[in-house]
């Protein structure tokens, strides 16, 4: 019976284990903290039998759906009691009213004022030092005061120079955030500084992903807002302006292109030098994001341009992602050979690698109206419903724990490991524009219960052992993002007090000397000497667009949505438009024509656009409310 003391002991020191890290983290058996959605992330809920030589885990807990593959075909969510009816996302701000009415239910309007002005100053503070300490490079380091640009004296250090090309990268990512705010004229003089200092004649090998979300959406969309008669932010016309933006958009745009050649899928190099194209000791292997998520930039600038090679490039590749799914899952994997087309890394999830290869198929639809743009989105959609889901299935009711998105494998849909990371966080966003709102409320509430925790969101969390894996966080929108999105879907009090919550831990966390630096551990707060441009172009953005209610985007009769950078772009029905069809109306026979806008009508409105998103069954739910 001496395996049986083994079972039994093996059994006692993984309790321990489990103790002694929730009491290194200090998150103990629960969150810790007063929540309107009552969660319960209890991961080892074990029954010890009588004869205690057994164990077994909770039904529909996450751990069992870890460990049990005795029936991979099984579903995953449990079933709500056949009795009870399905609840709407009401419910889940009427859980414990009298404690969400003290707490959740109302945000005065002087704080909303108040909170608007933090994020306004939070921007300008990251802003003015950045001009101040680093223009042109590419980087403030807001620790030492000083500049940063591509790392010349280490090519390999990706983690720099996929970002970093020389070529004043925060001011150009920051370019629409300026508007948003409402300061045209540093507006105007950021465009003039861009056109008179920018080239990308540069000796500089960067990230196609990066330079595209970066660099070419923020000349595109400054353009369009800069030229467009219909722009919510009034007259900002730029004397002289004679299009140098599109042209530079343009110029970059061509750089990249080499990244398309030589490849046999389709699927493009990862990276390329800006004077010499694919470097010659490139790598075969690429994320799937990385080359499925140019869609929108590449789209827009040949429907602007009236030449289609940069959107028949982008779209080439994604249908070769595309076609390279599971026949038996449907999902895919998140790094890929671009010359043999086999999967190299056969993980798939919602978080890095994976993450805007979702996000823009849906955006490319809404943008360009393309049925089967919307069809892939759909279908993915339900993939990810269907193996990445686990937990009970619904929400706030039924047995087991709460819904979470796990890394599985692509080909057979087991879980691969036991973490999340924090770019997942944007997922909710994308469910409201997708029109599951009870859902990216659900999921919502997992990370901001982890940001609670942390004042921040470590880079991968750990979702059994609850607990960082990796701890660093530099300064990230996607959590942020989704708070605003939620809130312009429901309008509810409490999104708002999510919005504050972050945007006075980043205050007190991450501010120093000159910007605000990642966090190297969300534990302790020590720091890196690094800001991100996004947090400029994105975070910031969507916390004053959170507490700005009469924002002109807010305001506006037009319709907007934000690229994966957070750029501003118009639903604009030129977009929907392809003026090279009307040049060679036989260059592509065998699509169907191009969807018109009164196409749209088939899917509800909060599919469609980006704001407003309040369907009739939002305005009906802030009305029995009383939010309206």
């Amino acid at each position: 019976m001496q395996w049986r003391s083994i079972v039994v002991g093996l059994l006692v020191l993984r309790v321990l284990l489990n103790c002694a890290v929730w009491l290194v983290f200090g998150l103990g058996p629960s969150w810790g903290f007063d929540f309107p959605i009552k969660f319960s992330f209890n991961l080892q809920k074990l029954e010890l039998l009588n004869d205690g030589e057994r164990a077994t885990v909770k039904a529909n807990a996450w751990p069992q759906h870890l460990y049990d593959h005795r029936n991979p075909q099984a579903k995953t969510c449990s079933k709500i009691n056949g009795d009870s009816p399905k609840k709407s996302y009401l419910s889940f701000f009427r859980e414990g009213r009298d404690e969400y009415d003290r707490k959740y239910s109302s945000f005065p309007d002087a704080l909303k004022v108040k909170m608007r002005g933090m994020a306004r100053d939070m921007f300008y503070f990251g802003y003015d030092n950045y001009m101040q300490f680093a223009f042109p490079q590419d980087e403030l380091n807001p620790i030492a005061c000083e500049g940063r640009g591509p790392d010349v004296l280490n090519p390999s250090n990706i983690n720099i120079n996929d970002v970093l090309g020389n070529y004043s990268l925060t001011l150009i990512d920051a370019l629409d955030t300026l508007l948003v705010l409402g300061n045209v004229t540093e507006f105007h003089r950021a465009v003039k500084l861009v056109i008179e200092t920018v080239s990308f004649d540069k000796d500089s090998t960067v990230q196609v992903f990066e330079a595209n979300i970066r660099i070419l959406g923020s000349l595109i969309s400054s353009h369009i807002l800069l030229t467009d008669s219909r722009h919510p932010f009034g007259d900002i016309g730029l004397k002289d302006y004679d299009n140098e933006l599109l042209h530079l958009a343009h110029d970059l745009a061509v750089r990249l292109l080499p990244a398309f050649e030589n490849t046999i899928t389709g699927i493009p190099y990862p990276r390329v030098n800006l004077k010499k194209g694919v470097p010659p000791d490139s790598i075969n292997e690429t994320c799937t994001a990385g080359a499925g998520s140019l869609l929108v930039e590449f789209g827009i600038l040949s429907r602007l341009i009236g030449d289609s090679t940069f959107e028949w490039v982008a779209r080439r590749a994604v249908k070769a992602l595309w076609n390279l799914r599971s026949n038996e899952t449907g999902l895919l994997g998140n790094v890929v050979n671009i010359q043999t087309g086999q999967w190299v890394g056969k993980q798939s999830g919602l978080g890095a690698g994976m993450d805007s290869f979702y996000e823009y198929l849906l955006k490319s639809y809404i943008l360009f109206g393309e049925k089967e743009d919307y069809r892939m989105f759909s279908a993915a959609y339900e993939s990810i419903q269907s193996h990445l889901r686990r937990g009970r299935e619904a929400c706030n009711e039924g047995e087991g724990d709460p819904p979470l998105y796990v890394n599985v494998n692509m080909f057979n849909g087991q879980i691969m490991n036991t973490w999340i990371d924090s770019l997942q966080a944007f997922f909710p966003g994308l469910q409201v524009l997708n029109g599951d709102v009870e859902n990216a409320i659900c999921l919502h509430a997992f990370y901001y219960a982890i940001w609670k925790r942390f004042g921040a969101l470590p880079e991968r969390y750990n979702w059994q052992l609850q607990a960082p894996d990796v701890l660093f966080y530099p300064l990230r929108p996607e959590l942020v993002e989704s708070t605003y999105l939620l809130y312009q879907a429901t309008k509810n009090p409490f999104y708002l007090h999510v919005g504050m919550d972050i945007l006075e831990s980043l205050e007190k966390n991450t501010k120093v000397r000159c910007g605000y630096a990642t966090l190297h551990h969300v534990v302790d707060k020590s720091k890196e000497d690094r800001m991100e441009s996004f947090f400029l172009s994105e975070t910031c953005k969507y916390l004053f667009l959170l507490f700005d209610e009469d924002n002109p985007l807010h305001k506006s009769e037009n319709k907007y949505i934000f690229t994966t950078e957070g750029h501003v772009v118009p639903i604009d029905q030129r977009f929907r438009e392809k003026s090279w069809e009307e040049q060679f109306p036989c260059e592509e026979p065998h699509k169907e024509p191009p969807a018109n806008i009164s196409n749209c009508e088939r899917i509800p409105e909060e599919r469609r656009f980006g704001l407003p998103l309040k369907s009739m069954y939002m305005r009906q739910i802030d009305h029995m409310v009383g939010l309206s």
